[in-house]
């Protein structure tokens, strides 16, 4: 029997599947099978199911009891190639990618879903269009060449395969959740919020509004930033936002109880009583993940704030009874992944030790200084070149030249609007225009609701230094500072993604279940006798994503595990 089936689900709850050969040519007739499930589970040596979505498909799956060991997602796989051939941000449906085959009218993408709790779908939406499995056919047999046109081609698929796994991942986190007290979560609120008022704020909070309006005289308004700005400038202190760092040298009495009004009022819309209502059911908090959510592969979330659950709360986060969290951190990830892509002799030997690496470029090239080791090598993956980073930028080049090189270069094809890849050739669009809205968090810290600047709405869309598209295009410099972060990160999200597949195949052995993952951090909740072959398992992961992702190097990748009852206790 062929491993590789496709699939495409009928209208009626049924399926169309067929039997898959070489270069995706059909290998036999499309069936028709009454009930999706049990085509699926009735072919239980097909290997590979191949499929438009797995968004559309595998929630159906795993709601019947039925789970797949791989899949192609071949929406997924038009994103990755649109992006390779310099098209992202182009239409990526099955429909879409079936009409630029036979050169006929493009249909755009319908929109992203909102996961808010409550939120209704328009009657007039476009809805994803039906296509056939004799069309699916056509346009996966497409892909298969496209694959083979790229550079490298079989990095190319073992990027698109890795994503697929981390599609159907996602879909299992979404549908099993986080174990979640809600119990301990009421606790921590009414410790750091007090009483309840109706239609107010929480007793802590109005105290601290009143705090800080008596230190300034008069009544101000601490969730109001222009309110607060302008009590400053009354008060002969000029500043130009409400952001920590601006306002907490400041030599006021109304500094501290506002910077702990903000604090507390951040805990009070993000993770209060009407989020614990909204998201918290039977147990697990369920947000909905996003493989692949942005153009560096990092995940996000849409709604829930899974991305950005303060360490208090996280107290919130308990296994079940008889059960634990085995918390894993990778260490210090985006140093090693340099060494991986540039190939450095010298800062490959140091990222083969497993012990702690800007110690190590300390002795090799800072007279131990740690701290301005680490300035150097997060300048050189940042772009921070002025000041002191020029400086340290400068010994580091002078230390490990090629690693430096390879960002420094990629910094270049930005400015020149040359298209970047990672490793395995997810690619950085040439001209940074498209929105990354789809979803929620992606690491970027969260625009402060309170600070009065303007530069997000406080949703927390974004990614880390500017890494959404249109932060990056306002000019050349910017560019390059994206591109240099681009090939370092999104390399590491590659790997991120095949140590989760490597992980997620390993615990389907086990009653263990992979329930959360944040760029650089997996948490693995599971019966107690099986926490140390977790930790083990997440050990050889790593191993074996390192070799898969950037071939043989002396290069490792550590992580550091913990074993908890709760998850704020594993750092």
């Amino acid at each position: 029997m062929t491993e590789r089936w496709a699939l495409a689900p009928a209208e009626d709850g049924g399926a169309q599947v067929a039997p898959l050969g070489l270069g995706g040519l059909p290998a036999g007739p499309v069936l028709r099978e009454a009930d999706l499930a049990e085509a699926v589970r009735s072919r239980p040596e097909v290997t590979r199911w191949v499929w438009r979505s797995t968004a559309e498909v595998y929630p159906r799956l795993l709601a019947a009891g039925v789970r797949v060991e791989r899949c192609y997602d071949m929406e997924d796989a038009e994103t990755l190639l649109l992006g390779h051939e310099g098209r992202l941000g182009e239409p990526r449906s099955a429909a879409a990618a079936l009409a630029r085959l036979r050169g006929g009218p493009v249909p755009p993408d319908p929109p992203q879903r909102s996961a808010e709790p409550g939120s209704q779908s328009s009657l007039f939406e476009p809805r994803p269009v039906h296509v056939p499995l004799e069309d699916l056919l056509e346009v996966y047999a497409d892909q298969q060449r496209r694959h083979d046109a790229t550079a490298h081609p079989e990095r190319m698929r073992l990027l698109t395969a890795s994503e697929s796994a981390g599609m159907l991942l996602a879909a299992e986190m979404n549908r099993s959740g986080l174990p979640w007290s809600a119990d301990v979560h009421r606790e921590v609120l009414h410790e750091l919020l007090g009483e309840r008022y109706a239609g107010g704020e929480p007793r802590r909070l109005a105290e601290l509004a009143d705090e800080v309006s008596q230190a300034f005289g008069r009544r101000v308004r601490p969730d109001l930033p222009a309110d607060v700005i302008k009590a400053f400038t009354q008060a002969g202190i000029r500043i130009k936002s409400t952001r920590r760092w601006e306002i907490e040298t400041l030599d006021h009495p109304a500094v501290k109880p506002l910077i702990e009004y903000k604090k507390l009022y951040r805990i009070w819309v993000a993770h209060g009583w009407s989020w614990l209502q909204d998201w918290v059911r039977d147990g697990r908090f369920r947000p909905e993940y996003l493989a692949g959510g942005t153009v560096t592969g990092r995940w996000v979330t849409n709604g829930g704030g899974a991305l950005q659950i303060p360490k208090v709360i996280r107290r919130a986060v308990v296994a079940d009874p008889g059960w634990r969290l085995v918390v894993a951190d990778a260490d210090q990830m985006e140093p090693r992944v340099l060494a991986a892509i540039s190939r450095d002799p010298g800062l490959m030997e140091v990222a083969g030790r497993e012990s702690d690496l800007y110690q190590s470029v300390s002795d090799k090239a800072f007279s131990g200084d740690r701290a301005q080791a680490k300035l150097a090598v997060l300048g050189a993956v940042y772009g921070q070149t002025s000041g002191d980073g020029l400086k340290n930028l400068a010994a580091l080049r002078r230390r490990f030249p090629r690693a430096v090189a390879y960002v420094d270069d990629a910094a270049r094809a930005g400015e020149e609007g040359r298209l970047v890849r990672t490793w395995l050739g997810r690619t950085c669009p040439p001209a940074a225009g498209a929105s990354d809205a789809a979803g929620e968090e992606a690491g970027i810290p969260q625009d402060d609701p309170l600070d009065g600047t303007e530069t997000g709405t406080g949703s927390g869309t974004g990614d880390d230094q500017g890494w959404v598209p249109g932060y990056a295009s306002s000019n050349t410099r910017a560019r390059g500072r994206f591109a240099r972060n681009f090939v370092v990160q999104g390399s590491a999200a590659d790997w991120a993604l095949l140590v989760l597949a490597a992980l997620r195949r390993t615990c389907a052995g086990l009653e263990a279940e992979l329930v959360f993952f944040q760029h650089d951090e997996v948490i693995v909740h599971c019966p107690a006798e099986e926490a140390e072959t977790v930790v083990a398992a997440i050990r050889d992961a790593a191993d074996l994503a390192g070799r898969l992702t950037f071939g043989e190097t002396p290069v490792r990748f550590p992580f550091t595990t913990a074993v908890v009852e709760c998850y704020a206790d594993a750092k």
